[in-house]
């Protein structure tokens, strides 16, 4: 043990020396001000990647050395969360990153399978001190005793596995088993599915190969960062420090909801409408409605132009509407094409009224006199109120919302009742995929962008103007030789101009590729990996499929958890329509969360259903059965089970119905209904919706009754220690049967 705390003080004193020197390199790096363009770039870079750097260094400061592997050629290597090598010119490795390859046999090796080790130590610590090791002995050759034996190999996993919650999950670097590993290590390139019940590890195998990952594939994952998919804000917050702990913050953390750049869905759809948004053919009728917004004249639109009427008859727009619609463009990029068609069709008009020969019918104009008439046309403002009036520029948001509060015409009249709302709505998850299938239809109309950023330049420049006139007007001549009649005056206008000015007052832009592609629609992803995969809806894919041109995916679920009626029944049905049959499949079967006393309730309520399921297997029981009992008062009993219930450590989760959620917040100390649930709260009040994902010491399942099957069995399967069930309605007959 005094070993290997002095081993551990000195990689934690090289850590300290490391975050001094990236400390004071980020300082230098941003003090350098104003320098050229390519200067600044390089300047950037270097400060992104010495602050990448520091984040590492700061996030696993807590645990850093968690293993070692000694092998029977006498080599020793200390396994932790990042590498560190000696500061020398040798640079010798003094702590492997647990993601070398060196280091596979700290989690593969095995008795009959050594890959010759000798031995394997699992470290304890708390902060920087070494509280316990735990040595597995692989070489039964080996005679050497330590005193730190572990016979079975499993106590830390135990440990692991039977300590109290805290509402956060934490990495399982220490703990990875072989199955897991091979997930975590598999090829990063096409779509990978890893398919496991509850409490097989998936979401944390997910989070660790995200960082395998980007270990890996550093420089081109960096460029384009790693994008995880969570099924609720909940979720996110609930695994959002697995990455940092490991070493990786440059990974974008988003719920469907949140990937539309400006919009955050918060209002909740019903189970009807979020099934109708998300089918497929919902692509199809969206185009159809960007092409209701391409209108013709009702019955013609008169223009004045030079006392001149020019009209525009159904006809003639109508022929501008196919050449504009041939060319197959989005409906904002497309209408430059149109306004050309209309302006030409009105210049023709024109030209013909005011230029043709009245004896024989020639032109009498030549092409610049054509040229100019085009012009002049051009700057009437009845012109661009007609073409404003046939195609209009239209925002995703606006095309969306305007077709969700009339949707009749478009849909069978049961699907559009359940998806009309008023325009003023706030947004849902089910919305996003439509408002990114709206933008791809409409495009952006860049020259409106440009005229933004002109603007915006123009004014940034009048105003380094005004500053650079102020500096002139308020000059000093005390540095004057003032005997001399032909003295100058040096001011700011003789070293810079208003241009240049402008250029050096610019914010550098210093955000991580995370960072820039959270705030950019169309933004390539190097990796997405979606968890509760099993949930999302055809549109939901199609947003997703955007992001990730390369296919380079991994998706996490389980079928049987599949709850929302939009999800797609099979990773068949997902993947068929992008890659066909080029996906590989993997499957976790062991389940290190819920114990086999609630599995076997839990698996039973599905086998009612589907009687071939076979669930995950536990790796430990704890003796307590779980219980249910049939009340009158509702909110009273909570109140009594959640005392009787409450870990001495840990946390504990309420699921409920959410319109039972008020009642049952108005009875339990700290929690407040439609809040987003704080889950270091001892007592948290959730839906089954709610819960994906998220695994609590102890369980109080309400009125499990009025859940479907998928939602009962996540309920069910929540809890590590202990679960109780409260009904004042009939159980389901699987569930009343498990419990008999």
């Amino acid at each position: 043990m005094r070993r290997e705390q002095e081993f551990i003080d000195a990689l934690y004193a090289r850590v300290d020396a490391l975050r001094g020197h990236t400390e004071a390199g980020v300082t230098d790096a941003l003090a350098q001000g104003n320098t050229p363009m390519q200067a600044r770039l390089e300047r950037d870079i270097l400060v992104a990647e010495r602050s990448g750097l520091l984040a590492a260094l700061n996030a696993v400061d807590g645990s850093l050395c968690f293993g070692r592997i000694d092998f029977t050629s006498g080599t020793r290597h200390h396994i932790g969360r990042i590498g560190l090598r000696t500061d020398d010119a040798e640079r010798t490795p003094v702590l492997i990153d647990w993601r070398a390859d060196v280091a596979r046999p700290f989690y593969l090796a095995t008795g009959h399978t050594p890959m010759g080790l000798r031995r394997r130590r699992h470290l304890s610590t708390e902060g920087r001190r070494v509280t316990a090791l735990h040595d597995e002995i692989l070489d039964l050759g080996d005679r050497e005793r330590t005193g730190h034996e572990d016979p079975t190999g499993d106590a830390v996993l135990l440990a692991a596995l039977d300590a109290a919650r805290t509402g956060r999950m934490h990495d399982i670097v220490q703990t990875i088993q072989a199955e897991q590993d091979e997930i975590i290590r598999a090829p990063h390139r096409g779509v990978l599915v890893v398919e496991g019940g509850p409490g097989t590890g998936k979401t944390a195998v997910a989070l660790h190969r995200a960082a395998y990952l980007l270990y890996e594939h550093r420089e081109l994952l960096a460029k384009r960062a790693v994008l995880i998919v969570g099924p609720n804000p909940a979720f996110l917050g609930y695994i959002g420090e697995v990455l940092p702990s490991l070493g990786e913050t440059g990974v974008l953390l988003a719920t469907v909801g949140e990937l539309f750049p400006g919009v955050k869905a918060t209002a909740v759809d019903s189970r009807a409408a979020a099934e109708v948004k998300g089918r497929a053919d919902m692509a199809d009728v969206l185009a159809e409605v960007v092409r209701d917004w391409q209108a013709l004249p009702d019955p013609v639109i008169a223009i004045e132009h030079d006392r001149e009427i020019l009209m525009l008859d159904d006809g003639l727009v109508k022929m501008a509407r196919e050449r504009t619609r041939a060319a197959g463009l989005p409906h904002n990029v497309a209408r430059e094409h149109f306004e050309g068609h209309i302006l030409n069709t009105l210049t023709e008009m024109y030209a013909e009224r005011v230029g043709t020969d009245p004896f024989d019918g020639t032109s009498l104009l030549d092409p610049s006199d054509i040229t100019q008439i085009r012009d002049e046309i051009a700057e009437n403002p009845e012109v661009w109120a007609a073409i404003d009036q046939l195609w209009p520029r239209i925002t995703p948001q606006r095309l969306v919302a305007d077709f969700l509060a009339d949707p009749v015409g478009h849909l069978p009249d049961e699907d559009a009742a359940a998806i009309r709302r008023p325009v003023t709505r706030a947004w849902t998850v089910a919305d996003v995929p439509l408002l990114d299938e709206a933008a791809e239809l409409l495009g952006v109309d860049e020259r409106v962008a440009r005229a933004r950023a002109d603007r915006e330049r123009e004014t940034q420049v009048a105003y380094a103007q005004g500053v650079l006139d102020v500096s002139y007007a308020s000059r000093t001549y005390e540095f004057e030789d003032k005997d001399a009649e032909d003295s100058e005056v040096l001011s700011a206008h003789d070293i810079i101009d208003a241009e240049r000015f402008a250029e050096r007052q610019e914010e550098d832009d210093h955000r991580s590729a995370a960072e820039r592609a959270a705030a950019d629609r169309t933004w390539a992803f190097g990796h997405i990996i979606v968890d509760e995969a099993q949930e999302l809806s055809p549109m939901a894919w199609r947003l997703l499929m955007r992001r990730s041109p390369t296919r380079s995916m991994t998706l996490v679920g389980d079928p049987a958890q599949t709850a929302e009626a939009a999800g797609v029944g099979s990773w068949a049905g997902i993947l068929e329509p992008y890659v066909e049959d080029r996906w590989e499949h993997a499957r976790l079967g062991v389940n290190y969360r819920t114990p086999v006393e609630i599995m076997e309730v839990a698996a039973a309520v599905v086998r009612a259903e589907r009687p071939d399921f076979s669930p995950p297997s536990s790796v430990r029981a704890t003796g307590v059965r779980p219980w249910a009992r049939a009340v009158d008062d509702l909110p009273h009993a909570v109140a009594k089970a959640v005392e009787e219930l409450m870990p001495a450590e840990g946390r504990l989760a309420v699921i409920a119905p959410r319109h039972l959620h008020g009642k049952l917040a108005a009875r339990l100390d700290g929690v407040v209904a439609g809040e987003e649930p704080d889950l270091t709260r001892r007592v948290v009040l959730l839906d089954p919706r709610g819960a994906k994902g998220l695994e609590f010491d102890s369980v109080l399942v309400v009125e499990p009754g009025l859940y479907g099957t998928s939602d009962l069995y996540v309920a069910l399967t929540r809890a590590t220690q202990r679960l109780g069930v409260l009904h004042s309605r009939a159980l389901p007959k699987a569930l009343a049967a498990a419990f008999a």
